[in-house]
This record gives C-alpha cells, sequence and structure tokens, in this order.
C-alpha cells in the first residue's frame, strides 16, 4: 500500500514527507510504547501511536519506518517534524483513534504479519 492511500484511507494530514506518498509500505504497527516497538516489531513500514515526543520519531528511525502516523489529532512540536524529516520519515495526523485507523488499514489489506510477534 502506498502511503499516500494510507493518508486518503484515515482522512489525514500530511505534516512532512509529502515526497514520500509513492512509497510502499507491507505492514503497520500501533503502540504508544516505544520499548514495545524496539522489542517485538519487525519489518513494519508505518507506525501508528497517540505518543507525541521526540522517542517516537528516533524509534521509528532506528526500526527503518517510513511513516508515522499520530492518532486523535496529535501533533508533533516543529523539532520532532524537523527529526523526521532528517531521517527520511513521512509524519501525518489523524483524527480517528487508533482502534480505528488500524481497523482501516487492516480491513484495506495493510497487516502487521511479517515478524514472529506483533504490537
Amino acid at each position: 500500500m502506498k502511503i499516500a492511500e494510507i493518508k486518503d484511507l484515515l482522512g489525514a494530514e500530511i505534516l512532512c514527507g509529502a515526497d514520500r506518498l509513492e512509497h510502499d509500505v507491507e505492514a503497520a504497527c500501533c503502540s504508544d510504547m516505544m520499548s514495545d516497538v524496539l522489542a517485538y516489531v519487525k519489518d513494519q513500514g508505518v507506525l501508528l501511536t497517540g505518543l507525541v515526543n521526540p522517542q517516537v520519531i528516533r524509534t521509528a528511525s532506528m526500526m527503518d519506518m517510513t511513516c508515522i502516523v499520530f492518532v486523535r489529532s496529535k501533533a508533533p512540536s516543529e523539532e520532532m517534524i524537523e527529526l523526521a524529516e532528517e531521517c527520511g520519515i513521512a509524519v501525518m495526523k489523524t483524527s480517528l483513534r487508533a482502534y480505528e485507523a488500524c481497523g482501516r488499514l487492516y480491513a484495506s489489506g495493510l497487516t502487521g504479519k511479517t515478524g514472529e510477534e506483533n504490537v
């Protein structure tokens, strides 16, 4: 699925990385606990979270994620957006709750199936 499709499915606003909308992602995960993302997530392209701090960007970068979606209209700081740009990560926000955002993506074929365990 392309990042542009994720944006459309979630009615999301792109905050940075508009030049990456045509990148493909094959899986997603959702967590507010970055320690779980580091411990259990494998080969995920999209991170959905309600946690808004710079550690989210750093974690996504370490895990080679290409996109972060902040749920519940959470808005990252300018510092976070700049860090995401430096890391080559597309960032967007949606007014949807995590449950509904994940459900829409899953129903459209974006799963979290690439690791032995999923978050």
